[in-house]
């Protein structure tokens, strides 16, 4: 899977953006989807999760209220809705991909168990 983020930029505290994220390359909906963001100085950590048929969403609490995360598998595409941003959210933010499984015991909040990125889109918060 291949996967391009979009959507980054800057904004003032309380501000909105809008992340995308389109796949190519495989069958979009046979993947679970997720965004993490690497912080200056910190390591890459989890913000939200969404199942490959779009049914069940997880958030990191640190966005969780501010920030929606959805999917068109018609258009291969993740998306990541944050409101009331914060100068804390200031951050590379990359999708992620994962083979969806029936059964799947996996830490999902733990990177490593993705297996594709994107670049990254960076999105800076000013206070």
């Amino acid at each position: 899977v291949q996967l391009q983020a979009s959507g980054g930029g800057s904004v003032q505290a309380g501000g909105s953006l809008r992340l995308s994220c389109a796949a190519s390359g495989r069958t979009f909906s046979n993947y679970n989807m997720a965004w993490f963001r690497r912080a200056p100085r910190k390591e890459r950590g989890f913000v939200a999760s969404i199942t490959s048929s779009g049914t069940i969403t997880d958030y990191a609490d640190s966005v969780k209220g501010r920030s929606t995360i959805s999917r068109d598998n018609a258009k291969n595409t993740v998306f990541l809705q944050m409101d009331s941003l914060k100068p804390d959210d200031t951050a590379v933010y990359y999708c992620g991909a994962r083979r969806a499984y029936s059964r799947d015991f996996a830490d999902l909040y733990n990177s490593l168990n993705w297996n594709y990125w994107g670049q990254g889109t960076l999105v800076t918060v000013s206070s």
